[in-house]
């Protein structure tokens, strides 16, 4: 904790005077000084190669069934198609599964890939797969990002790469432990990069608030010089020489209140309504059940989406959205079981995410992708679920600008394999990739790493997207 002391009388015998102590919180953002996070924005790429766009990844832990989401297959036989049915969507000829009429509506808004695979059915290594695009740092696309457009926004002070799980939502939902950690690997990059998780210590959010009345904090030069004295008298050496950039961010986000980015509160109540996923609690019978049961994940989605609208808003340019209890074996949790909840609460989460961007004219500058570390296998086993199946996985995107309302690839008369137009984990990246940044510029850009350049050069987007 930062302690700045004003004032001019009653000094102790080291010359402190004990006159007033303005306390500033700590602000450590993951276990690191914000200011040592702001000067990582020193070690970022040129503002040339950064596009004024986000990406929010909405990854469904467990590997979401293709064909309950939108491939339902109606036409094969019936151990094969949707449980549940389909619904007509807006676009001709194409339907989702039919807990999904949200999204239906919205089907122009959509590139939904029907080919997307990768044919590891493995939860850990195809989660770690979709989330780096195999690239050879085995950063995750949100890790490469921090580290080349920075580890935060030296305008407002927001963390670039954020993950929210449930536990972000409030701290009655529960989270989902070292799975998080296979979406957000820093890999073989610094931990100045890692996804900032605003669940992962109590303490975390607390310090980021403003400690002091505003007007306390009027004579900023003054706090600042007096910063500045007390880091050099814990570092004789004259290390922090220089660091005064960042220390004038460092305030710039206390007064700017950056945990105003969490603060669902602020938001009007009708809009909160909207996003809202409580409904879809799991009951209790089913949270008894101990294998592949996710406690909270359905009914925090919908605050964990409208946080993420938040980030971006404030200038965050990736942020891992996760929700668990797509394993749908039947052990536990089926298909019967989990489409009406899971399903029903990221159809109403994304549609009014995609309603939100568009009312705030945002919908072309962030992308959306949602997708899992695999798909289901087409056939319904006996106990009314599906098992891991990555010969074809889950994916739709929306926004960045990119051709929407479409269908790309198209799987056999079984969802079992890609038929046409097959996408891979590196087109995946390679879209992302080309959103965020003008690649073209980025491969002339000394200060990015020389193995994530040939990774983003050579990776290419979905060509139907652009």
């Amino acid at each position: 904790m930062f302690t700045l002391l004003t004032g001019g009388a009653a000094r102790d015998c080291d010359g402190r005077t004990r006159r007033e102590f303005l306390r500033v919180g700590a602000l450590g953002l993951g276990g690191l000084a914000l200011p040592h996070l702001l000067a990582a924005k020193s070690l970022g790429a040129s503002n040339r190669i950064i596009r004024d766009k986000s990406v929010v990844l909405l990854f469904l832990q467990g590997g979401p069934t293709h064909i309950e989401t939108f491939d339902p297959k109606m036409t094969a036989p019936a151990e094969y198609r949707a449980m549940f049915g389909e619904v007509a969507t807006a676009l001709p000829g194409v339907t989702f599964g039919s807990h999904f009429s949200g999204l239906a509506a919205r089907a122009e808004q959509l590139a939904i890939v029907r080919s997307f695979s990768h044919g590891n059915s493995s939860h850990q290594p195809a989660s770690e797969l979709v989330a780096s695009g195999g690239n050879s740092t085995k950063a995750t696309m949100g890790t490469i990002y921090a580290r080349i457009a920075g580890a935060t926004n030296p305008a407002s002070g927001i963390p670039m790469n954020t993950v929210l799980t449930p536990p972000a939502a409030g701290d009655k939902y529960k989270g989902l432990g070292a799975q998080t950690d296979r979406v957000t690997s820093i890999g073989s990059l610094s931990k100045a990069y890692k996804a900032f998780d605003p669940s992962s210590g109590g303490a975390i959010l607390d310090n980021m608030q403003l400690r002091v009345e505003q007007n306390r904090l009027d004579d900023r030069r003054f706090l600042l010089t007096k910063l500045d004295g007390i880091r050099r008298e814990a570092d004789a050496s004259g290390a922090l020489e220089g660091a005064d950039r960042f220390q004038q961010q460092a305030f710039d986000v206390i007064l700017g209140g950056v945990s105003n980015a969490f603060n669902l509160s602020q938001e009007d109540p009708r809009l909160v309504a909207r996003y809202d996923t409580a409904e879809f609690e799991i009951p209790a019978k089913l949270k008894k059940k101990k294998a592949n049961v996710p406690a909270q994940s359905p009914i925090a989605l919908g605050k964990q989406m409208l946080m993420a609208r938040r980030l971006v808003e404030s200038g965050c340019g990736f942020v891992t959205v996760t929700s668990a209890g797509w394993d749908m074996h039947g052990n536990a949790f089926g298909i019967d079981d989990g489409m009406p909840l899971l399903g029903s609460a990221v159809d109403k989460a994304v549609s009014a995410f995609l309603d939100d961007l568009h009312d705030r004219g945002l919908s072309d500058d962030v992308l959306l992708v949602v997708t899992g570390e695999f798909g289901r296998t087409p056939r319904i086993n006996a106990k009314a679920g599906r098992d891991h199946w990555g010969a074809l996985c889950t994916l739709a995107l929306a926004g960045g600008g990119l051709r929407m309302g479409q269908v790309i690839g198209q799987s056999d008369r079984t969802a079992s394999r890609p038929t046409a137009e097959p996408v891979g984990v590196q087109d995946l990246m390679g879209t992302v990739m080309h959103t965020l940044f003008d690649i073209g510029q980025l491969r002339l850009d000394s200060s990015v790493p020389s193995d994530i350049a040939r990774a983003l050069t050579t990776y290419q987007p979905i060509p139907q997207l652009i």
